[in-house]
């Protein structure tokens, strides 16, 4: 992996193309994203970057004058992970990741990774954690057919036959049944960079990325070729 940022998702919209062809492209918010630690193989086994993206608050706790604790921030980050963020200079971040890149030695700490190491014409994959969809039916979650929507039809949106009942009297792990869907992660591979905004850093995608509105997305050069 040579490039690598973290986003979150703005939403959906289209433009136009030099050759004056409509695209519908996804805005992402890219970056910038901050340099937490650089991970060796004398240390921790393996070589690894680690960026944080997105400002969060710092958990303060204070005690009154009987001693009762207060906290501000409750969600903010806790003492260990201020102390981490301490060692590398930089502020707390919401999120945490590690990309493996081949050239780690060219990083330090508390660099900023923005939205210009892509360009117009790169390929990528994003990854996030779909939309939840709660709990589906066999036909929406797995694309099955329906019965017979007639009166006398007692079979319209079942998932259909679950197994012989005398061989092998059981039910295959794997059956296709109503479930929760969505909420999984998922990777969109090979999508083009339409344009890329350095000012403000926004990268638009074409076509669709997973996940909702806010959602982070991990942009990483694409594996295929």
């Amino acid at each position: 992996m040579k490039k690598a940022i973290l986003a979150t998702k703005v939403g959906m919209t289209q433009i136009f193309n030099a050759e004056g062809e409509l695209v519908p492209v996804t805005v992402l918010q890219a970056g910038p994203c901050v340099v937490t630690q650089i991970k060796t193989i004398e240390n921790d086994g393996y070589e690894a970057v680690q960026v944080g993206f997105g400002e969060k608050k710092v958990r303060v706790v204070e005690k009154d004058a009987n001693g009762k604790k207060s906290i501000a921030h409750r969600h903010g980050v806790n003492k260990a992970q201020k102390g981490h963020f301490d060692k590398a200079g930089t502020d707390a971040k919401r999120y945490v990741r590690e990309f493996r890149f081949e050239n780690t030695a060219d990083y330090q700490l508390a660099q900023e990774i923005k939205a210009d190491i892509f360009a117009e014409g790169d390929k990528v994959d994003a990854t996030a954690i779909s939309k939840g969809k709660g709990f589906q039916g066999a036909i929406k979650r797995l694309g099955q057919h329906r019965g017979p929507m007639a009166h006398g039809s007692k079979f319209h949106r079942h998932q259909g036959s679950n197994g012989s009942c005398s061989t092998p009297s059981r039910v295959f792990k794997g059956k296709g049944m109503p479930g929760h869907m969505g909420s999984v992660r998922v990777t969109t591979q090979n999508l083009e960079i339409v344009k890329v905004d350095v000012e403000n850093n926004l990268l638009l995608v074409k076509g669709s990325v997973p996940g909702p509105k806010k959602s982070l997305v991990t942009v990483k050069e694409t594996t295929k070729r």
